[in-house]
C-alpha cells in the first residue's frame, strides 16, 4: 500500500502513514478479500514498512557555465547562454515525485513538537506523533512566523504534500518603517540529502553578515546601493560555507545537502537583492509597474534566453531543473545581484521561494493578489506583513501546497524617504574564476 497523501509505503495493517500521519483506513477495519461468497481468508500477517530510500539527484552534466563578465542589464533582457543541448549549464533537479525520503531525526532545538496534538488535543510522544490518535504533531521546524518590525513579517511553512520542510529563512529589521531590513530565503534541494539542515544554517548565517553591514552603510543612496550590493555578496558566500558545514556533518559526500538563496536589503529607498538559484523577490507598488527583481537560475530561463516560447520550456519535464545552487558539489558562492530605488513610493517588497509563485508567477498576477489580500483586511495596507505573508502561505496550500512555503514582506509608504530621481532596475552578473578549495564545477557532473 500507498499512503495516498505523501506516496510513503505503508503496511497493510496500518492504521497511519508513518512519514506523514495521514490515516490509511478507518480505526478497527481489517482488510479484506473478495472472493466471490467465500469466506474471507485470515488476516495477513504484519509486515513492516519498507523504509523510503532518499532518491538520487536527477541531474544532468553538459558543458561550461555560461557566466559573463560583470555587466548591468535591464530586467528581462535575454542572457549570454550556450545551447543548452550540449553545451549549456549542469542541471540540479529541485523537485523529486519519488515516495518522500524518512524524516530526519528531530533535533529538539528545531523541531520540537508545538502543543498538543491538533486532531484529538493529546498529548505528543518524544517521537513527534500523538500518543492517542497517532497522527504526526506539527513542529516549529514545520511552521514559523518572524515579525522583526512593525513594517516586516515573514512566515516559513512546510506545506500540504511534503513530509518535511527544507526551505529556511532568516530576517532582520529596524524601526521606523524603511531605515533597515533584510529578508533572506533559502529553498533546500529535495533530491539532495538533509537539505533542511543547509537550508535553515545559510539563511541565518547571511542575515547575520546583513544585519552586521547596517551601521556602516553610507548616506548617500549610490554608495548605499553598492555598499550593499558588495555585502549581499559576502552574505552569499556565508550562506555557501554553511552549505559545506552542513555537508560534513550530514556525511554523504555523494549527494552532499545544498538549497538556492536569495536576499533583499531595503535601507532608505535602497532596495538591492542578491541571488543564486529560482528563489525570487518582486518589487510590488501599489501604483505604478509591479517588478520581478530577480531572473531564475533555471532551465526555463535557459531556453527562453535561446529563442523557445516560454509556454513550451515551462511544458518541459526539466523545467524545474536549476542551473546554479549553493552546496558541497557546486562552485557558485557569488550572487547576481540588483538594485532599485523605490523611496518615495508605497508597496510591498515580496521574497519568497517557488512554493508560492510556482501559483503566481508574473509580478502583475502577484500584485494583484496581494491587493485582493489587503483589501480583505480592515486595516488595509496597514495590516502586519507577517499576518499577511501567513494569507499568502494559507492561499499556497489551499492551490495544493505541492511543496514548501516561504513568504517574507516589508512594507513601505510614500515619503518614507527622500524621492529620487529615476527607478531603474540594475542586474549585475558575476564573474568566478578561483571555484572555492575541495567543490566540483557545476558542469564537472559532481551532481
Amino acid at each position: 500500500m500507498s499512503c495516498p497523501n505523501c506516496g510513503a509505503p505503508v503496511a497493510s495493517t496500518d492504521t497511519f502513514c508513518e512519514a506523514c500521519g495521514t490515516t490509511v483506513r478507518r480505526l478497527g477495519a481489517a482488510p479484506t478479500v473478495d472472493l466471490g461468497g467465500s469466506a474471507p481468508p485470515d488476516p495477513p500477517d504484519p509486515v513492516e514498512p519498507v523504509e523510503p530510500v532518499d532518491p538520487d539527484p536527477v541531474a544532468t552534466a553538459t558543458a561550461a557555465d555560461p557566466s559573463n563578465p560583470t555587466a548591468a542589464t535591464a530586467l528581462g533582457a535575454p542572457v549570454d547562454a550556450a545551447a543548452v543541448d550540449g553545451t549549456g549549464p549542469a542541471l540540479l533537479d529541485k523537485t523529486s515525485f519519488l515516495p518522500p525520503p524518512r524524516p530526519p531525526t528531530p533535533d529538539p532545538a528545531v523541531t520540537a513538537p508545538v502543543g498538543p496534538c491538533a486532531e484529538c488535543g493529546g498529548p505528543v510522544g518524544p517521537d513527534g506523533y500523538c500518543t492517542v490518535c497517532g497522527v504526526r504533531a506539527q513542529s516549529e521546524r514545520d511552521h514559523w512566523r518572524e515579525d522583526p518590525a512593525s513594517w516586516v513579517g515573514a512566515v516559513c511553512d512546510r506545506g500540504v504534500r511534503h513530509v518535511r520542510n527544507e526551505d529556511g529563512m532568516a530576517t532582520a529589521a529596524t524601526e521606523p518603517r524603511a531605515s533597515f531590513a533584510a529578508l533572506v530565503v533559502c529553498d533546500g534541494v529535495s533530491t539532495s540529502t538533509r537539505s533542511e539542515v543547509a537550508s535553515l544554517a545559510a539563511a541565518r548565517a547571511a542575515r547575520d553578515v546583513l544585519d552586521a553591514a547596517r551601521p556602516s552603510a553610507p548616506d548617500d543612496p549610490t554608495a548605499r546601493a553598492a555598499h550593499w550590493g558588495r555585502h549581499l555578496t559576502d552574505a552569499c558566500r556565508a550562506a555557501s560555507e554553511e552549505t559545506r558545514r552542513a555537508a560534513e556533518e550530514v556525511g554523504d559526500p555523494g549527494n552532499p545537502p545544498s538549497c538556492t538563496f536569495v536576499a533583499a536589503v531595503v535601507q532608505d529607498g535602497a532596495l538591492v537583492t542578491g541571488w543564486v538559484g529560482d528563489s525570487r523577490a518582486y518589487w510590488l507598488p501599489d501604483d505604478g509597474v509591479a517588478v520581478q527583481l530577480t531572473e531564475d537560475d533555471s532551465w526555463v530561463t535557459e531556453r527562453v534566453a535561446l529563442g523557445v516560447p516560454r509556454a513550451e520550456a515551462e511544458a518541459d519535464g526539466r523545467a524545474h531543473a536549476i542551473t546554479r545552487w549553493l552546496g558541497a558539489d557546486s562552485a557558485v558562492d557569488t550572487p547576481r545581484t540588483s538594485s532599485l530605488r523605490v523611496d518615495g513610493v508605497a508597496g510591498w517588497v515580496l521574497v519568497c521561494s517557488d512554493g508560492l509563485w510556482n501559483y503566481c508567477s508574473p509580478a502583475p498576477d502577484l500584485r494583484a493578489l496581494v491587493s485582493a489580500m489587503v483589501a480583505g483586511h480592515p486595516e488595509g495596507n496597514a495590516v502586519a506583513p507577517g499576518l499577511l505573508a501567513a494569507d499568502l502561505v494559507a492561499w499556497a496550500n489551499g492551490q495544493g501546497g505541492h511543496d514548501n512555503i516561504t513568504v517574507a514582506l516589508a512594507r513601505l509608504e510614500a515619503g518614507d524617504a527622500e524621492r529620487w530621481q529615476d527607478a531603474t532596475l540594475e542586474i549585475t552578473v558575476p564573474v568566478r574564476l578561483d571555484p572555492p578549495d575541495g567543490a566540483q564545477s557545476p558542469t564537472a557532473g559532481g551532481t
